[in-house]
């Protein structure tokens, strides 16, 4: 006896499942780590950016892929600009050594980013903010590459002064 056929997936549910994705890489990424006694929470953001070297440019590119997702909801130019800026500011606080780590750990860019989304997709249900437009999003992955740039500069530059300072 054939099994009984599954029923057509909806649009929504896609898009439920999809933003459970990016909500739970988000809380994984800010809010995973409950630090005893004190009831702050932080993220394996803040983890791997303790990783010399590299560990900012993980984060940056996990931070990333959330803003790319976002975009598959049609955000206006602002919310993404937003969330770009999130992003690269703490990117590029993140290189600078322990300050940087702290304030990875508090600004929480992800969790913000998610925030805009949510916000977004409830004022799209309530028929507000019109979709953005495809140079916008051309200049926005000119825009990202930049950030990446500049902080793979001030990783290097740091990396060089580090260097001279202990001789090695």
């Amino acid at each position: 006896m054939p099994a009984p056929p599954l029923a057509p997936l909806k649009v929504v549910d896609l898009e439920d499942e999809r933003l459970k994705r990016l909500n739970a890489l988000g809380h994984f990424l800010d809010n995973s780590i409950r630090i005893p006694g004190v009831g702050y929470r932080v993220g394996y953001d803040a983890v791997i950016g303790l990783i010399p070297g590299v560990g900012d440019l993980i984060g940056f590119a996990l931070s990333i892929y959330i803003v790319l997702a976002a975009t598959r909801y049609r955000l206006p130019a602002s919310a993404v600009l937003r969330m770009v800026l999130n992003v690269g500011l703490e990117t590029l606080l993140g290189t600078v050594p322990l300050v940087g780590d702290l304030f990875d750990a508090t600004y929480k860019a992800n969790a913000r980013n998610l925030d805009l989304l949510r916000a977004h997709l409830a004022a799209r249900t309530q028929g507000g903010a019109p979709p953005s437009n495809l140079r916008f999003y051309a200049g926005l992955f000119l825009a990202l590459a930049g950030i990446l740039a500049l902080a793979a500069l001030m990783l290097f530059s740091l990396t060089r002064a580090l260097q001279a300072l202990f001789g090695s």
